[in-house]
């Protein structure tokens, strides 16, 4: 009797995982083409109204009376805004993934608070009105509050609740702190109260060229993590059979949380709710894998930040709505959703 040898087939698996990959590619790319599309709404759209052919004007010709408002407003203030953005974004999602808790967000976590009350303190005392010196208090206070929850929240033993509680109380405190420093001191309100409700308003060149190197450094070393993260998401005797350091991996996402979320707030103000919402709207494509999530949350987080400052631009004419107020207003009922079902 002989043998009949069927013909070979595929490994199980490949074929999914070669079309989940086109799918997750796809997306990215539509993900790429949306940013792009509210960019030039970012442009386009403010409180004067200007057609695509004066905006290109103005972007062209450097004695155009359209070139003060697209030059030297519009265009700084969406490249802060895409800067920003993504590193609101990828810090949240970095949190999350280090911290195992879908609800940890760089705001919630009080990183951005102690970002505020450090430039609150060097106004205040110091003297300080620019961002290339509010920069470095700002990475100062994310340290020290990023210290600060992990060990309140348990150090090694933290939970993902006592996490997010240790965040909301030293949230709380800090805030409170910067509103009594604003108050007690009139030139410090004067320089602050735009900066601290998040606004994209104040944006120049020079702050863009402030903020865009701290930004850049801290979407490298985040991306370069996230294959070690992923292993380190199995436990730590796992990520160390994988060939990652877990301590070396957790010192290196901290740094670059630090990064992103010192200089977007230094630059900004405190942004609520972008690092949140991002990454638990394209978990549901990307799944888990952070090789994916971290590209996709640095695209669509800018897509966020600027559409709702151009919906705050509309909405306020003839003044206009600071953006970190629309991102607050679309995204505590979002926020509350998402605790609800879990």
């Amino acid at each position: 009797m002989s043998a009949t040898l069927s013909p070979p087939t595929a490994a199980p698996g490949v074929a999914p995982d070669r079309r989940r990959v086109g799918v997750r590619a796809a997306g990215l790319g539509a993900g790429l083409l949306l940013l792009v599309a509210v960019t030039v709404l970012s442009i386009a759209v403010g409180a004067k109204q200007l057609t695509l052919a004066e905006v290109w004007h103005g972007l062209v010709s450097p004695g155009s009376p359209e070139h003060a408002v697209v030059q030297q407003m519009r265009l700084p203030r969406t490249l802060l805004g895409l800067l920003a953005g993504a590193a609101l974004g990828t810090a949240g999602a970095l949190m999350q993934a280090l911290t195992r808790n879908p609800l940890a967000d760089p705001g919630l976590l009080g990183i951005n608070a102690g970002a505020s009350a450090a430039v609150a303190t060097a106004t205040a005392l110091l003297g300080v009105a620019t961002v290339r010196g509010w920069i470095w208090f700002a990475l100062l206070g994310a340290v020290v509050v990023t210290v600060a929850v992990h060990a309140v929240g348990g150090g090694r033993q933290a939970t993902p609740e006592r996490l997010a509680l240790a965040g909301a109380a030293l949230n709380a405190v800090l805030y409170s702190f910067v509103s009594a420093v604003m108050l007690l001191d009139a030139a410090s309100l004067d320089r602050l109260r735009f900066w601290t409700v998040g606004s994209l308003a104040t944006a120049d060149f020079t702050t863009v060229a402030t903020v865009a190197p701290f930004i850049l450094a801290g979407l490298l070393v985040g991306l370069a993590g996230a294959r070690p993260l992923n292993a380190l998401a199995l436990g730590d005797d796992a990520a160390r059979a994988l060939g990652a350091s877990p301590a070396l991996v957790r010192a290196g996402t901290v740094t670059a949380v630090t990064l992103l979320c010192g200089a977007a707030t230094a630059a900004c103000g405190p942004i609520v709710f972008v690092g949140l919402l991002v990454p638990h709207l394209v978990r549901a494509l990307t799944g888990p894998d952070l090789r994916w999530l971290l590209p996709y949350a640095a695209v669509l987080a800018p897509v966020l930040l600027l559409g709702a400052d151009v919906l705050g631009r509309v909405l306020g004419r003839p003044g206009e709505l600071q953006v970190g107020l629309v991102t607050a207003v679309l995204g505590g009922p979002l926020f509350l959703r998402l605790v609800a079902r879990r």
